[in-house]
């Protein structure tokens, strides 16, 4: 990776930026894990827990995560995957969630393998070179402007809304990123299916694989979620995995394979 040395500098100040809002210590792997995120402003949600435990594992992975906010992707892929990830970049342009995110690496004890860029997304190819990873991952804004449900704070209407860039600038930046052939993989609307792969395709990203995530079995027909992998320059074909459920049933307990997700172990994960 060639990082300029304006995105180390921005870094530091995210750091120093993240202390002036209180915040709460949330784990995950019974304690494996430990997160801090803001009480009042954006805390992440089952979807970077699925899109986690989905993207494909490479052997000596260099991965990025688009828009990281508190690290908890970047996080689990780090514990999941272990001596195999060579490095991991995550980049988040709201200086107070970068800021948490530098903190968590080094809370975790990750701090040697990853870096945090207190960045725009969009210009990533000021401060990164073309082709220096692995894998991309991303767990973009889903609503348009002036769509979904109002957030409360700023901090969250940035994160849940295309303020700072849509799929389409994902994609890009994603594409820019990877080497020929390397992955990206993202979480989205299943409703919006259609437009997450036609826009991949535009930046030479084939869809590779493909698993719809439902709320509950019997009785709910529609997906909420779709988890998608794409391969740059991948050719045809795509695999479509069986779907996931999130629950047992309405309002019933986590699904055996999304219990899995946080238990302990990350060796029966891999």
């Amino acid at each position: 990776m060639a990082l300029h040395e304006s995105g180390a500098a921005k870094n530091a100040m995210s750091i120093e930026l993240s202390e002036r809002q209180p915040t709460s210590i949330d784990t995950l792997y019974e304690g494996a894990l430990s997160l801090r995120q803001h009480l009042s402003g954006y805390r992440f949600s089952i979807d970077a827990v699925l899109l986690a435990h989905f993207v494909t594992r490479f052997s000596g992975a260099r991965f990025i995560d688009l828009g990281t906010g508190c690290g908890v992707v970047l996080l689990t892929l780090l514990y999941r995957w272990g001596e195999a990830v060579q490095e991991a970049v995550g980049i988040e342009a709201q200086a107070s969630l970068a800021g948490l995110a530098a903190e968590n690496l080094a809370s975790n004890g990750f701090a040697s393998k990853g870096t945090i860029l207190h960045s725009d997304f969009r210009l990533i190819d000021k401060q990164l070179s073309a082709e220096s990873f692995d894998l991309a991952v991303c767990n973009p804004p889903f609503f348009a402007l002036g769509s979904g449900r109002a957030n409360p704070g700023e901090e969250e209407r940035l994160a849940r809304h295309q303020v700072l860039g849509g799929i389409d600038e994902v994609f890009a930046a994603a594409a820019f990123l990877v080497r020929n052939r390397g992955a990206v993989a993202i979480i989205y609307p299943a409703e919006k299916l259609g437009e997450a792969i036609v826009t991949a395709r535009g930046h030479r990203l084939e869809l590779k694989r493909l698993q719809l995530v439902y709320s509950y079995p019997h009785g709910e027909a529609r997906a909420r979620l779709a988890l998608l992998e794409y391969r740059k320059n991948g050719g045809g074909g795509a695999e479509v995995l069986p779907p996931f459920y999130i629950y047992q049933q309405k309002n019933g307990a986590f699904s055996k394979e999304m219990e899995n997700f946080y238990r302990a172990n990350p060796a029966s994960a891999r």
